[in-house]
């Protein structure tokens, strides 16, 4: 029923610290979410340094989706874009041939500091609108359509599940679903997708007798029919899709063809890819390739 269990591995995005469940090394893709990160929970004291926030930096070949369940940022990005987010809303950024995106606290929070949480998620694109023109859409509470039954209570972030479809314009089947648990709900895990997980934001939940907790992402077989339930007061994220064919990832650039990574990298440092328009006086730099230490002297 269960084909894998994924627990969140420790990164650094430049000042915060992150959980990264996917890709990950024996999973690289669920349908087509290709990156899940999970920031928080933390609480963050007043006048948030400037160094948690994330620099522009540039993307090709997927879309991005910002959930926060705390805390507001702002997004900028090269289409022009200036949008705040807050929680329960949705940032659906889709890059195409090449943008460039900032995400920093808005300036009241940075101010007050608070509560910290957020989950960022990347959606390959399929092979047709990889190279279309970058786009960005916001979506408030009241656009995104949410559910309640026996305990409880969703929101549908992405695609269309449970009878219920989303109005962010995707470029493939998938759903991407935040659930509340009352202790003792249940919740089913939709259907006709060839591809899908679960993954614990809060709380603990139970499959098939067996316990998972935050940080654990449950990646289900294809014909499995699972009951979740909540074993506490719970958050849980649903997500998956149908597979829109392998793909090369390296830092924030994905794509069908390992030649569109060279020439992303490429574009990159020679500044061929825009900065965002209200943000563009600093930038993070494209990785350098580590040199190795030079090999040891043969012993005489």
């Amino acid at each position: 029923m269960i084909d894998l269990v994924i627990k969140a591995r420790k990164a650094d995005i430049g000042g915060l610290e992150v959980g990264r469940v996917l890709p990950y090394r024996e999973r690289r893709m669920v349908g087509p979410f290709i990156f899940l990160d999970h920031a928080g929970p933390i609480t963050l004291a007043p006048d948030v340094p400037r160094s948690h926030d994330v620099l522009p930096h540039p993307h090709i070949g997927l879309s991005t989706v910002s959930y926060l369940f705390d805390g507001a940022w702002i997004h900028r990005d090269s289409t022009g874009v200036e949008q705040l987010i807050r929680p329960g809303e949705v940032n659906w950024m889709t890059a195409g041939r090449g943008v460039s995106h900032s995400e920093r606290f808005e300036d009241a929070f940075r101010r007050t500091g608070g509560p910290l949480e957020l989950l960022q998620a990347w959606v390959a694109l399929p092979e047709a609108v990889e190279e279309d023109l970058p786009s960005f859409h916001h979506f408030g509470l009241g656009e995104l359509p949410t559910f309640e039954d026996r305990g409880a209570w969703g929101r549908v972030v992405l695609g269309s599940a449970f009878g219920l479809t989303n109005p962010v314009p995707v470029h493939s089947p998938q759903f991407y679903i935040h659930l509340e648990l009352q202790a003792g709900a249940t919740t089913a895990i939709p259907g006709g997708y060839a591809e899908r997980a679960l993954y614990v934001v809060r709380g603990a939940v139970d499959v098939d007798g067996h316990a998972y907790s935050p940080g654990q992402m449950l990646v289900f077989a294809r014909e499995a029919a699972p009951t979740v339930r909540a074993s506490e007061v719970s958050t849980v994220m649903l997500l998956g899709g149908d597979p829109v064919g392998p793909r090369h990832i390296w830092w924030n650039f994905v794509s069908s063809r390992k030649e569109r990574i060279e020439q992303a990298k490429a574009d990159w440092k020679a500044g061929r890819i825009a900065l965002p328009y209200h943000d563009g006086n600093e930038f993070v730099p494209l990785p350098e390739p580590a040199i190795p230490p030079p090999a040891p002297e043969p012993l005489s």
